[in-house]
């Protein structure tokens, strides 16, 4: 599809959206919000693709420090890791980094 045609498809959207009542936009959001959340979970597998349970990583937390951990499980939408200082941890895929073996 071409861009020309892209940017009239949006025009026609967004000309049809303000034509559209409460029930419709209530459905198109809900939709909306489905369709996010597929293509979050894709990427989400995706990124999970990359790991194995029993791998090395490393992730930052929220404070600024780098944690070492081992990969205990993969869930559907975060990684269970069993750090090197005892704790547990369920870390988004997307936060996280290989590391080289201890």
């Amino acid at each position: 599809m071409s861009t020309k045609q892209t940017v009239l498809d949006r025009e026609l959207f967004a000309q049809a959206l303000r034509h559209m009542g409460e029930q419709d936009l209530l459905y198109l959001n809900r939709m909306v919000v489905e369709r996010l959340n597929l293509l979050a979970q894709a990427k989400s597998t995706v990124q999970l693709a990359q790991f194995t349970e029993g791998d090395r990583v490393h992730f930052t937390t929220g404070d600024g420090i780098t944690k070492y951990a081992l990969v205990v499980r993969l869930n559907k939408k975060t990684a269970s890791l069993l750090t090197d200082d005892g704790q547990n941890w369920k870390v988004s895929p997307q936060l996280l980094r290989k590391a080289s073996p201890a």
